[in-house]
């Protein structure tokens, strides 16, 4: 079995992540988070090796499932516990996450790992049961300590607490009816059980655990109810599928950078491809589906706004639909076909722009545009370096001119060249009939309906 590096928080920059050997660690996730339950070990090879090739570097996936994960047993007839008590794990279930870590670390992939889903903990919604209740934190930590200890030597473990879930009530609007439908109150607090959750995997891991926490969809973002928690690595954001076209990702990710304590934050499940756009929580396909467009301007902006990554999902793959069984919101693609749907792959040369400029320190800075960044839709991303030698903006519309700042249009680029964000090539450019040095740019319009958005590339 391959080992890889543990990953941590940078020594460098608290908002990134790194290896512990030091190298930058860019996090491109896929959600599979149906993995274990649904797929046999054949399947499973495939999709890794899939997300291997494409880029991938984080497959998110749940011990304990969400639909009907505790009583319906997985592809190899096995459930993850005896008689539904965390008290007794079933070896056979659990000597297929085994397989999956190993696979994994083979093809330098590291595992987002879900102890459980949210619904089995929190339950406002969901199948459930809920088998860890408010008030015994006993039986949580305990299976926590049992799992950090059965893989306290699986080097490429991120663990990921929380699933679709809050950690608390307080400062949720009462409008949002799950929780309140259900009978809890704005004082519902789950935050002792992740807490309890944490310190039973840092125990059983002897503190080599790092922990993100994925929120329920929206604007709430993990920070918002525990970003003060010691045992909480990196931020997570849900932007989601219920809200729309262009949900204002930068502007939630812009609020998780400037917290204090400093910590990474990424959008940990923006627009799934090819699912319904909206209304939630009823969707209805006649409003059409998230497309790949959708996809890359969602994760380019969150990125470019400062997530340390971003994950990756398609509609049928988290859920690995397979033509039988029901599908879960109208599902188009059973999971063989989805997984070679165009979004998958251009989220890889994402990954490849942002580690060729890993040693430079990227920030977010979108000062470093004169003109309008726009809205919603035609809202634009911009980084820099601390230095001044790079810039990256991230263009949503072709035929659109950019105007730099004076700190960066006044000098010329020592090469100015667009990255096409769904063939990961690079074109060189001039600076389109102004003067050398004005710092005026125009994305391409060579193709507006099959190829609007583009990533002006400029090094000084």
């Amino acid at each position: 079995m391959k080992q890889l590096p543990r990953l941590r928080i940078s020594q460098t920059n608290p908002h990134r992540l790194a290896t512990a050997d030091g190298e930058p660690f860019f996090l491109l996730g896929d959600t599979a988070w149906e993995l274990l339950h649904r797929l046999t070990r054949p399947e499973i090879d495939l999709y890794l090796s899939n997300r291997a090739a494409k880029g991938f570097n984080v497959i998110c996936t749940v011990a304990l499932a969400e639909f009907d994960g505790l009583r319906t047993p997985n592809a190899e007839g096995q459930l993850p516990l005896t008689s539904e008590d965390p008290s007794k794990p079933n070896e056979a279930y659990f000597d297929l996450l085994d397989y999956v870590l190993e696979q994994a670390s083979n093809l330098g992939l590291y595992i987002g790992l879900l102890p459980t889903w949210g619904d089995k903990l929190t339950a406002p919604w969901g199948e459930g049961p809920r088998i860890f209740n408010i008030g015994d934190t006993q039986a949580i930590e305990t299976y926590g300590r049992w799992l950090g200890e059965r893989y306290r030597s699986a080097t490429n473990i991120l663990w990921i607490l929380g699933g679709d879930r809050p950690a608390k009530l307080a400062g949720i609007s009462s409008d949002w009816g799950h929780p309140w439908d259900a009978g809890f109150t704005s004082e519902t607090d789950w935050t002792p059980l992740w807490a309890a959750l944490a310190s039973g995997i840092t125990e059983g891991t002897d503190g080599t655990a790092l922990f993100s926490y994925h929120p329920q969809g929206g604007a709430y973002s993990s920070s918002q109810c525990i970003h003060s928690e010691p045992w909480l690595g990196i931020n997570m954001i849900q932007s989601g599928h219920g809200g729309g076209h262009d949900a204002p990702i930068w502007d939630w990710i812009a609020r998780d950078y400037a917290l204090v304590p400093f910590k990474p934050t990424l959008d940990g499940e923006p627009n799934y491809e090819d699912h319904p756009v909206n209304p939630w929580p009823t969707y209805d396909p006649q409003n059409g589906y998230f497309d790949d467009y959708d996809v890359r301007k969602q994760c380019y902006r969150s990125v470019f706004a400062g997530g340390c990554g971003v994950v990756y999902g398609h509609h049928s793959v988290w859920q690995f639909w397979d033509g039988k069984r029901e599908g879960i919101n109208y599902t188009k693609f059973v999971w063989q076909e989805a997984i070679d749907r165009p979004g998958a792959s251009h989220v890889g040369h994402l990954r490849a722009l942002m580690d060729r400029y890993s040693q430079y320190d990227l920030v977010p800075d979108t000062s470093i545009v004169s003109s309008d960044l726009g809205v919603g839709g035609l809202r634009l991303g911009a980084m820099k370096d601390r230095a001044g030698q790079v810039a990256l903006i991230y263009i949503p519309d072709a035929g659109r001119a950019i105007d730099l700042a004076p700190a960066f249009g006044e000098r010329h680029p020592i090469a100015a060249r667009w990255f096409d964000p769904r063939s990961g090539a690079y074109s060189d450019i001039e600076m389109l009939g102004v003067p050398a040095g004005s710092g005026s740019y125009m994305s391409p319009n060579r193709n507006p309906s099959s190829e609007p958005d583009w990533v002006l590339v400029l090094e000084y």
